[in-house]
Protein backbone atom coordinates (compact mmCIF):
# COMPACT_ATOMS: atom_id res chain seq x y z
CA UNK A 1 0.00 0.00 0.00
CA UNK A 2 1.05 3.59 -0.64
CA UNK A 3 1.93 5.57 2.43
CA UNK A 4 -0.68 8.23 3.24
CA UNK A 5 2.19 10.62 3.89
CA UNK A 6 2.82 10.69 0.12
CA UNK A 7 -0.54 12.32 -0.58
CA UNK A 8 -0.72 15.84 -2.00
CA UNK A 9 -1.61 17.35 1.35
CA UNK A 10 1.78 16.21 2.70
CA UNK A 11 4.02 17.70 0.02
CA UNK A 12 6.84 18.49 2.40
CA UNK A 13 7.16 14.92 3.64
CA UNK A 14 8.31 11.94 1.54
CA UNK A 15 8.73 8.32 2.70
CA UNK A 16 10.96 6.07 0.62
CA UNK A 17 9.97 2.47 -0.14
CA UNK A 18 13.09 1.14 1.58
CA UNK A 19 15.90 -1.20 0.62
CA UNK A 20 15.03 -4.58 -0.87
CA UNK A 21 15.73 -7.36 1.65
CA UNK A 22 18.26 -10.01 0.57
CA UNK A 23 17.30 -13.68 0.45
CA UNK A 24 17.77 -15.70 3.64
CA UNK A 25 19.57 -18.35 1.57
CA UNK A 26 23.21 -17.78 0.78
CA UNK A 27 23.38 -17.21 -3.02
CA UNK A 28 26.90 -18.65 -3.07
CA UNK A 29 25.80 -21.90 -1.38
CA UNK A 30 27.08 -24.94 -3.23
CA UNK A 31 24.33 -27.50 -2.75
CA UNK A 32 26.31 -30.26 -4.44
CA UNK A 33 28.86 -29.98 -1.69
CA UNK A 34 26.32 -31.26 0.86
CA UNK A 35 24.76 -33.93 -1.33
CA UNK A 36 25.12 -37.43 0.11
CA UNK A 37 27.04 -39.81 -2.08
CA UNK A 38 25.02 -42.69 -3.45
CA UNK A 39 26.93 -45.95 -3.02
CA UNK A 40 26.56 -48.84 -5.44
CA UNK A 41 25.39 -52.29 -4.39
CA UNK A 42 28.94 -53.65 -4.73
CA UNK A 43 30.35 -50.90 -2.51
CA UNK A 44 27.70 -51.44 0.17
CA UNK A 45 28.10 -55.23 0.21
CA UNK A 46 31.90 -54.97 0.32
CA UNK A 47 31.72 -52.48 3.18
CA UNK A 48 29.30 -54.66 5.15
CA UNK A 49 31.46 -57.77 4.78
CA UNK A 50 34.43 -55.73 6.02
CA UNK A 51 32.47 -54.69 9.11
CA UNK A 52 32.09 -51.05 8.08
CA UNK A 53 29.37 -49.65 10.38
CA UNK A 54 28.73 -46.67 8.07
CA UNK A 55 27.94 -48.97 5.15
CA UNK A 56 25.79 -51.12 7.41
CA UNK A 57 23.79 -48.06 8.46
CA UNK A 58 23.37 -47.04 4.82
CA UNK A 59 22.06 -50.52 4.00
CA UNK A 60 19.59 -50.48 6.92
CA UNK A 61 18.32 -47.09 5.73
CA UNK A 62 17.69 -48.59 2.29
CA UNK A 63 15.85 -51.52 3.85
CA UNK A 64 13.58 -49.19 5.84
CA UNK A 65 12.89 -46.87 2.91
CA UNK A 66 9.50 -47.01 1.17
CA UNK A 67 10.88 -45.70 -2.15
CA UNK A 68 10.64 -48.50 -4.77
CA UNK A 69 14.16 -47.81 -6.10
CA UNK A 70 15.59 -48.11 -2.60
CA UNK A 71 13.65 -51.31 -1.92
CA UNK A 72 14.97 -52.91 -5.09
CA UNK A 73 18.53 -51.90 -4.20
CA UNK A 74 18.08 -53.19 -0.64
CA UNK A 75 16.90 -56.58 -1.89
CA UNK A 76 20.03 -56.92 -4.01
CA UNK A 77 22.19 -56.13 -0.97
CA UNK A 78 20.30 -58.65 1.18
CA UNK A 79 20.64 -61.42 -1.42
CA UNK A 80 24.40 -60.83 -1.61
CA UNK A 81 24.70 -60.84 2.22
CA UNK A 82 22.46 -63.85 2.83
CA UNK A 83 25.20 -66.51 2.41
CA UNK A 84 27.21 -64.76 5.15
CA UNK A 85 24.35 -64.69 7.68
CA UNK A 86 22.96 -67.13 10.22
CA UNK A 87 26.06 -67.25 12.44
CA UNK A 88 24.77 -65.30 15.44
CA UNK A 89 22.62 -65.81 18.53
CA UNK A 90 19.46 -63.73 18.40
CA UNK A 91 17.80 -62.69 21.64
CA UNK A 92 14.47 -60.91 21.82
CA UNK A 93 13.84 -58.71 24.85
CA UNK A 94 10.37 -57.50 25.72
CA UNK A 95 8.46 -56.28 28.75
CA UNK A 96 5.86 -53.87 30.02
CA UNK A 97 6.55 -50.16 29.44
CA UNK A 98 8.81 -48.85 32.18
CA UNK A 99 10.23 -52.27 33.04
CA UNK A 100 13.75 -51.03 32.28
CA UNK A 101 14.39 -52.76 28.96
CA UNK A 102 16.88 -50.21 27.60
CA UNK A 103 18.78 -49.96 30.89
CA UNK A 104 18.90 -53.75 31.15
CA UNK A 105 20.15 -54.11 27.58
CA UNK A 106 22.97 -51.71 28.42
CA UNK A 107 24.05 -53.93 31.32
CA UNK A 108 23.40 -57.17 29.43
CA UNK A 109 25.45 -55.99 26.45
CA UNK A 110 28.48 -54.95 28.49
CA UNK A 111 28.36 -58.21 30.43
CA UNK A 112 28.19 -60.44 27.36
CA UNK A 113 30.93 -58.51 25.53
CA UNK A 114 33.26 -58.80 28.53
CA UNK A 115 32.38 -62.43 29.04
CA UNK A 116 32.50 -63.76 25.49
CA UNK A 117 33.98 -61.01 23.33
CA UNK A 118 32.73 -60.69 19.77
CA UNK A 119 30.43 -57.95 18.47
CA UNK A 120 26.94 -56.96 19.54
CA UNK A 121 24.14 -55.35 17.52
CA UNK A 122 21.10 -53.88 19.27
CA UNK A 123 17.99 -53.33 17.16
CA UNK A 124 15.75 -51.10 19.25
CA UNK A 125 12.19 -50.70 18.01
CA UNK A 126 10.68 -47.32 18.87
CA UNK A 127 6.90 -46.68 18.77
CA UNK A 128 5.60 -44.37 16.05
CA UNK A 129 2.94 -41.74 16.63
CA UNK A 130 -0.47 -42.59 15.21
CA UNK A 131 -1.01 -38.90 14.39
CA UNK A 132 2.29 -37.55 13.11
CA UNK A 133 3.73 -41.00 12.16
CA UNK A 134 7.04 -39.88 13.68
CA UNK A 135 9.29 -41.55 16.26
CA UNK A 136 11.69 -40.11 18.82
CA UNK A 137 14.30 -42.88 18.28
CA UNK A 138 15.85 -42.08 21.64
CA UNK A 139 16.57 -45.58 22.95
CA UNK A 140 20.28 -45.09 22.34
CA UNK A 141 20.41 -42.29 24.92
CA UNK A 142 19.56 -44.79 27.68
CA UNK A 143 22.37 -47.14 26.64
CA UNK A 144 25.26 -44.98 27.81
CA UNK A 145 27.86 -47.75 27.99
CA UNK A 146 27.02 -49.58 24.78
CA UNK A 147 26.66 -46.38 22.74
CA UNK A 148 30.40 -45.68 23.15
CA UNK A 149 31.62 -49.28 23.02
CA UNK A 150 33.70 -49.99 19.89
CA UNK A 151 32.21 -53.48 19.42
CA UNK A 152 28.56 -52.45 19.75
CA UNK A 153 26.15 -51.19 17.10
CA UNK A 154 22.81 -49.68 18.15
CA UNK A 155 20.15 -49.01 15.54
CA UNK A 156 16.75 -47.61 16.63
CA UNK A 157 13.97 -48.11 14.10
CA UNK A 158 10.34 -46.91 14.02
CA UNK A 159 7.48 -49.39 14.18
CA UNK A 160 5.85 -47.58 11.24
CA UNK A 161 2.47 -49.12 12.03
CA UNK A 162 3.65 -52.73 12.33
CA UNK A 163 2.16 -54.93 15.03
CA UNK A 164 3.95 -56.79 17.76
CA UNK A 165 6.41 -54.04 18.50
CA UNK A 166 8.72 -55.21 15.75
CA UNK A 167 9.44 -53.22 12.62
CA UNK A 168 8.63 -54.94 9.32
CA UNK A 169 12.21 -54.73 8.15
CA UNK A 170 13.84 -56.05 11.32
CA UNK A 171 14.26 -59.49 9.79
CA UNK A 172 16.30 -58.10 6.89
CA UNK A 173 18.35 -55.93 9.26
CA UNK A 174 19.35 -59.06 11.20
CA UNK A 175 20.79 -60.57 8.00
CA UNK A 176 22.83 -57.43 7.33
CA UNK A 177 24.19 -57.31 10.89
CA UNK A 178 25.20 -60.96 10.77
CA UNK A 179 27.00 -60.42 7.46
CA UNK A 180 28.87 -57.50 9.08
CA UNK A 181 30.29 -59.86 11.71
CA UNK A 182 27.94 -59.24 14.63
CA UNK A 183 27.63 -62.60 16.40
CA UNK A 184 25.18 -61.40 19.08
CA UNK A 185 21.96 -59.56 18.25
CA UNK A 186 19.48 -58.07 20.72
CA UNK A 187 16.00 -57.08 19.53
CA UNK A 188 14.17 -54.74 21.89
CA UNK A 189 10.43 -54.39 21.36
CA UNK A 190 8.17 -51.53 22.42
CA UNK A 191 6.10 -53.55 24.88
CA UNK A 192 4.07 -56.70 25.34
CA UNK A 193 0.93 -58.00 23.68
CA UNK A 194 -0.67 -60.91 21.92
CA UNK A 195 1.15 -60.05 18.67
CA UNK A 196 4.64 -60.40 20.17
CA UNK A 197 4.91 -63.60 18.11
CA UNK A 198 6.44 -61.39 15.40
CA UNK A 199 9.53 -60.96 17.58
CA UNK A 200 9.45 -64.57 18.77
CA UNK A 201 9.54 -65.73 15.16
CA UNK A 202 12.96 -64.17 14.50
CA UNK A 203 14.94 -64.85 17.68
CA UNK A 204 16.50 -67.91 19.33
CA UNK A 205 15.69 -66.88 22.90
CA UNK A 206 12.77 -64.69 24.01
CA UNK A 207 13.33 -62.90 27.33
CA UNK A 208 10.41 -61.29 29.14
CA UNK A 209 11.21 -58.50 31.62
CA UNK A 210 8.67 -57.81 34.33
CA UNK A 211 8.46 -55.63 37.42
CA UNK A 212 6.77 -56.32 40.74
CA UNK A 213 3.64 -54.60 41.93
CA UNK A 214 1.94 -54.01 38.57
CA UNK A 215 -0.69 -56.73 38.84
CA UNK A 216 0.87 -58.76 36.04
CA UNK A 217 1.46 -61.65 38.44
CA UNK A 218 -2.25 -62.45 38.32
CA UNK A 219 -2.61 -61.84 34.61
CA UNK A 220 0.41 -64.04 33.94
CA UNK A 221 -1.91 -67.05 33.97
CA UNK A 222 -3.43 -65.83 30.71
CA UNK A 223 -2.20 -67.17 27.40
CA UNK A 224 -0.05 -64.91 25.26
CA UNK A 225 3.25 -63.38 26.10
CA UNK A 226 4.26 -65.84 28.84
CA UNK A 227 3.47 -68.78 26.62
CA UNK A 228 6.15 -67.85 24.09
CA UNK A 229 8.76 -66.70 26.61
CA UNK A 230 11.85 -68.84 27.14
CA UNK A 231 12.79 -67.01 30.33
CA UNK A 232 11.18 -64.47 32.68
CA UNK A 233 13.17 -61.99 34.78
CA UNK A 234 11.93 -59.54 37.41
CA UNK A 235 13.77 -56.21 37.22
CA UNK A 236 14.39 -53.56 39.90
CA UNK A 237 15.14 -56.13 42.60
CA UNK A 238 17.05 -53.79 44.88
CA UNK A 239 16.58 -51.83 48.11
CA UNK A 240 13.13 -52.10 49.65
CA UNK A 241 11.76 -53.80 46.54
CA UNK A 242 13.58 -57.14 47.03
CA UNK A 243 10.75 -58.88 48.91
CA UNK A 244 8.11 -57.74 46.42
CA UNK A 245 10.25 -59.00 43.52
CA UNK A 246 10.80 -62.38 45.17
CA UNK A 247 7.07 -62.70 45.78
CA UNK A 248 6.32 -61.74 42.18
CA UNK A 249 8.85 -64.30 40.93
CA UNK A 250 7.16 -67.02 42.98
CA UNK A 251 3.75 -66.01 41.60
CA UNK A 252 5.11 -66.26 38.07
CA UNK A 253 6.58 -69.69 38.80
CA UNK A 254 3.19 -70.84 40.05
CA UNK A 255 1.50 -69.44 36.95
CA UNK A 256 3.88 -71.34 34.66
CA UNK A 257 2.55 -74.62 36.04
CA UNK A 258 -0.72 -73.94 34.20
CA UNK A 259 1.08 -73.90 30.85
CA UNK A 260 1.86 -76.99 28.79
CA UNK A 261 5.56 -77.91 28.40
CA UNK A 262 7.44 -75.81 25.86
CA UNK A 263 8.03 -77.23 22.40
CA UNK A 264 11.78 -77.37 23.00
CA UNK A 265 11.42 -79.30 26.25
CA UNK A 266 13.05 -76.45 28.15
CA UNK A 267 11.65 -75.68 31.60
CA UNK A 268 11.10 -71.94 31.83
CA UNK A 269 12.84 -70.20 34.70
CA UNK A 270 11.98 -67.03 36.63
CA UNK A 271 14.85 -64.96 38.04
CA UNK A 272 15.25 -61.57 39.72
CA UNK A 273 17.89 -58.92 39.02
CA UNK A 274 18.58 -55.18 39.08
CA UNK A 275 19.43 -53.57 35.77
CA UNK A 276 20.32 -50.24 37.41
CA UNK A 277 22.78 -51.64 39.94
CA UNK A 278 23.85 -54.68 37.93
CA UNK A 279 22.77 -57.27 40.52
CA UNK A 280 21.97 -60.75 39.20
CA UNK A 281 23.10 -60.09 35.60
CA UNK A 282 25.45 -63.09 35.63
CA UNK A 283 22.67 -65.45 36.76
CA UNK A 284 20.41 -64.26 33.95
CA UNK A 285 23.05 -64.98 31.35
CA UNK A 286 23.91 -68.32 32.91
CA UNK A 287 20.26 -69.25 32.31
CA UNK A 288 20.41 -68.06 28.69
CA UNK A 289 23.57 -70.03 27.93
CA UNK A 290 22.09 -73.11 29.61
CA UNK A 291 19.14 -72.78 27.25
CA UNK A 292 21.39 -72.61 24.18
CA UNK A 293 23.34 -75.67 25.31
CA UNK A 294 20.06 -77.51 25.86
CA UNK A 295 18.40 -76.72 22.50
CA UNK A 296 21.57 -77.26 20.48
CA UNK A 297 21.99 -80.68 22.05
CA UNK A 298 18.46 -81.87 21.27
CA UNK A 299 18.37 -80.29 17.78
CA UNK A 300 15.62 -77.77 18.54
CA UNK A 301 17.88 -74.79 17.74
CA UNK A 302 18.21 -75.75 14.05
CA UNK A 303 14.55 -76.82 13.89
CA UNK A 304 13.42 -73.42 15.17
CA UNK A 305 15.58 -71.60 12.62
CA UNK A 306 13.99 -73.65 9.79
CA UNK A 307 10.48 -72.93 11.08
CA UNK A 308 11.30 -69.22 11.26
CA UNK A 309 12.46 -69.19 7.64
CA UNK A 310 9.19 -70.82 6.63
CA UNK A 311 7.19 -68.30 8.67
CA UNK A 312 8.92 -65.32 7.08
CA UNK A 313 8.43 -66.74 3.60
CA UNK A 314 4.68 -66.55 4.13
CA UNK A 315 4.96 -63.12 5.78
CA UNK A 316 6.90 -61.83 2.77
CA UNK A 317 4.23 -63.21 0.45
CA UNK A 318 1.49 -61.45 2.43
CA UNK A 319 3.37 -58.12 2.45
CA UNK A 320 4.19 -58.41 -1.25
CA UNK A 321 0.59 -59.14 -2.26
CA UNK A 322 -0.70 -56.29 -0.09
CA UNK A 323 1.81 -53.87 -1.61
CA UNK A 324 1.00 -54.92 -5.18
CA UNK A 325 -2.72 -54.65 -4.52
CA UNK A 326 -2.67 -51.10 -3.16
CA UNK A 327 -0.14 -49.88 -5.75
CA UNK A 328 -2.18 -51.20 -8.66
CA UNK A 329 -3.39 -48.17 -10.69
CA UNK A 330 -6.83 -49.71 -11.31
CA UNK A 331 -7.32 -50.35 -7.61
CA UNK A 332 -6.14 -46.85 -6.72
CA UNK A 333 -8.80 -45.40 -8.98
CA UNK A 334 -11.60 -47.68 -7.75
CA UNK A 335 -10.72 -47.58 -4.07
CA UNK A 336 -12.02 -44.07 -3.39
CA UNK A 337 -15.34 -44.79 -5.13
CA UNK A 338 -15.74 -48.00 -3.17
CA UNK A 339 -15.04 -46.17 0.09
CA UNK A 340 -17.84 -43.73 -0.68
CA UNK A 341 -20.22 -46.57 -1.47
CA UNK A 342 -19.49 -48.19 1.88
CA UNK A 343 -19.82 -44.93 3.83
CA UNK A 344 -23.12 -44.12 2.14
CA UNK A 345 -24.51 -47.58 2.89
CA UNK A 346 -24.81 -48.64 -0.73
CA UNK A 347 -22.54 -51.65 -0.22
CA UNK A 348 -21.39 -53.68 2.74
CA UNK A 349 -17.71 -53.73 3.67
CA UNK A 350 -17.42 -57.40 2.76
CA UNK A 351 -19.05 -56.99 -0.66
CA UNK A 352 -16.85 -53.98 -1.44
CA UNK A 353 -13.71 -55.92 -0.48
CA UNK A 354 -14.84 -58.85 -2.64
CA UNK A 355 -15.44 -56.58 -5.63
CA UNK A 356 -12.03 -54.92 -5.26
CA UNK A 357 -10.23 -58.25 -5.04
CA UNK A 358 -12.10 -59.52 -8.09
CA UNK A 359 -11.23 -56.31 -9.95
CA UNK A 360 -7.57 -56.80 -9.07
CA UNK A 361 -7.59 -60.43 -10.26
CA UNK A 362 -9.16 -59.43 -13.58
CA UNK A 363 -6.50 -56.76 -14.20
CA UNK A 364 -3.25 -58.53 -13.30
Amino acid sequence: MEHPENNEEYKGLTVNSGVAQPSIVNPYLNRKRFARRQYTVDEIVEGILQGNVTMLSQAVTLVESVIPEHQEKAQQVIERCLPHSGNSVRIGISGVPGAGKSTSIDEFGIHVLQRCGGKLAVLAIDPSSERSKGSILGDKTRMEKLSVHPDAFIRPSPTAGSLGGVARKTRETIILCEAAGFDKIFIETVGVGQSETACHSMVDFFLLIQVAGTGDELQGIKRGIMEISDGIVINKCDGDNVKRCEMAAQNFRNALHFFPPSESGWERKVLTYSGFYGYGIKEVWDMIYQYFDFVKLNGYFDYRRRQQNKYWMYETIDNGLRSRFYNNPVIKEALHKMEQSVQQGEKTSFMAAHDLIQLYINNI
